[in-house]
């Protein structure tokens, strides 16, 4: 007679969770040096609307009180902002988390969801966290390439995530190219078009989503606070989507997902449409200043869209030897081997005093690294 198998001596995750790799922010410390600028997480050199800073400080006095669960001043006062129905936005700690609600409300275990070659981790990571499998369609040149996504498509495929402009390449697809996805893809397949750079985008083609949104049954659009708002520290994000959507989504966030501080925050940063054009303006300048400056060195520049520029050295010990350098300068930037980058490092617009800094360091390190030896 065959024994029983012994029983699990602790409790057992679902088996997709060990495919797994934790995600890994960029480095935020420079060891030894007084004077750090931290370049590696995409963050605005410009810091919050000084109106969403006293919204945080007056929010104080509340902090015993339980935040409106259905964050409705936030979304009012996203849809003025947008021109969007309320109704159909849903807000969430950070887009990150609207993006694992998504995966785990509309993937069953063994369903398929896409993503491109050198899309954003998290969408693997919710892929295998909601039992699902992951597919990667490759890329063209670092942009995501639609006849690819589609080829993937298959019986088992549900959702398909695409981040636009993405990160960290930088960049993106026109809107007549995502409109060709969503009329493409069958409309039981949920699109998810992450548009979290959205408002750094100046190219005249391009669209953040919400028209599709408004045209399709299939299409979310997702947002942040966390980039051009400098609210990353609060986590604060949302989606637009369609109604149907929006009500699962309701019925699976935590009752208070959003927390209250953080809503006061966003809607004091919305109503800064001052600060909001100086980062604009900030970025517009000094993002192509910095593609000149580098390309020059001899360094690669992928063209970029949103506040970043992937930068591609000749080799990954390269590309290793100029992030030691350029710690050691106070300079962090972001290795990104793990998205399949291993010889690139990417670079966030910084401050004026930043961005000559790490060209006029980036200029150092080439000749160091790259004159003739004796």
């Amino acid at each position: 007679m065959t024994k029983p198998a012994p029983a699990s001596t602790r409790p057992h995750p679902r088996a997709s969770i060990f495919e797994i790799e934790p995600y890994v922010p960029g480095q935020s410390e420079a060891p030894g040096q007084v004077k750090v600028f931290k370049l590696s997480a995409n963050e605005t050199p410009l810091g919050p609307s000084p109106r969403a800073k006293r919204a945080v400080q007056n929010f104080a006095r509340h902090l015993q009180d339980y935040p409106d669960g259905s964050a409705t001043a936030l979304r009012e006062a996203i849809g003025a902002r947008h021109n969007l129905d309320p109704a159909r936005i849903v807000c969430g700690t950070g887009s990150d988390e609207i993006l694992h609600l998504l995966a785990s409300a509309y993937l069953e275990p063994g369903e398929e969801g896409i993503f491109t070659e050198h899309g954003f981790l998290v969408y693997r990571i919710g892929i295998l966290a909601a039992g699902g499998i992951p597919v990667v369609a490759e890329e063209t040149n670092l942009t995501a390439n639609i006849d690819r996504i589609l080829e993937k498509v298959s019986p088992k495929t549900k959702i398909v995530f695409l981040a636009n402009p993405n990160n960290p390449t930088g960049t993106y697809l026109p809107s007549s190219d995502v409109k060709w996805l969503a009329a493409s893809l069958p409309r039981h397949v949920l699109l998810v078009l992450d548009s979290a750079y959205a408002e750094y985008v100046v190219h005249a083609d391009y669209s953040a989503g919400a028209e599709l949104v408004d045209n399709s049954e299939n299409v979310v659009m997702t947002r942040t606070f966390s980039k051009i708002y400098g609210l990353a520290g609060l986590r604060l994000g949302w989606c637009y989507a369609p109604a149907g959507i929006a009500d699962v989504l309701n019925r699976v966030r935590g009752p208070f997902n959003t927390n209250g501080a953080a809503m006061a925050a966003g809607i004091a940063a919305l109503e800064d449409t001052g600060h909001l054009a100086k980062a604009i303006a900030h970025n517009a300048t000094w993002l192509p200043w910095l593609a000149q400056e580098i390309a020059s060195l001899g360094i690669g520049v992928t063209p970029s869209a949103a506040n970043f520029l992937l930068l591609h050295f000749s080799s990954e010990a390269e590309a290793a030897d100029a992030d030691r350098y350029l710690l050691s300068r106070g300079l962090i930037l972001r290795p990104v081997g793990a998205y399949g980058l291993p010889h690139c490092l990417r670079l966030t617009v910084g401050t004026e005093e930043a961005n000559h800094h790490v060209a006029a360091a980036l200029k150092s390190f080439v000749a160091a690294e790259r004159s003739p030896r004796a």
